[in-house]
């Protein structure tokens, strides 16, 4: 199954909703450059509203201050893709809903908008657990736009299944 298909992101879905549905977790997902496409992934799935509890979908920098608190001197500072924004979107997703898992992924799909220090395929992503430090990560993704966010898409997927698990694993 190639990375990133269709079916690779059904079946990380499924593995994720098992897990969910196993351990009583709620999932809120902060979604900028994959558009709502990691909602859509989990809500694709009958009986998601057991374990899916919303998505924000905070494009631009005025969503993500408005909807997701992002402080404006942390956009300032570090821009809209980086960690620290990332960070800041999935705290927030997560003091704002019933859920006690979270994802944030804001990157550069391209073809436009890359800098040097920048460059399309920059994604930074964020996951967190309730009352817990959160875990954030940047990756250089290649390829075109479709391409960069369906890698957006794994990272993400492989990054929430391995917090359930390390959650459940604390818990026991």
């Amino acid at each position: 199954m190639q990375s990133g298909s269709d079916d690779h992101l059904k079946q990380l879905t499924q593995q994720l909703a098992e897990l969910m549905i196993e351990n009583k977790h709620r999932l809120v997902t902060a979604e900028s450059c994959t558009g709502g496409w990691l909602a859509k992934c989990c809500t694709d799935l009958s009986g998601s509203s057991a374990w899916f509890d919303r998505g924000f979908v905070t494009y631009s920098n005025d969503a993500k201050k408005t909807d997701l608190h992002v402080p404006e001197n942390t956009l300032d500072k570090f821009g809209a893709v980086s960690e620290n924004t990332a960070i800041a979107m999935t705290e927030d997703a997560l003091v704002n809903t019933s859920a006690n898992l979270s994802v944030a992924i804001t990157g550069i799909a391209g073809p436009d908008g890359g800098t040097q220090s920048k460059p399309v395929g920059t994604v930074c992503f964020a996951f967190g657990v309730k009352n817990k430090k959160t875990i954030s990560l940047t990756q250089h993704f290649e390829g075109n736009r479709e391409m960069v966010r369906r890698q957006a898409l794994v990272t993400a997927l492989q990054g929430i299944i391995k917090n359930a698990r390390d959650t459940l694993n604390s818990m026991g």
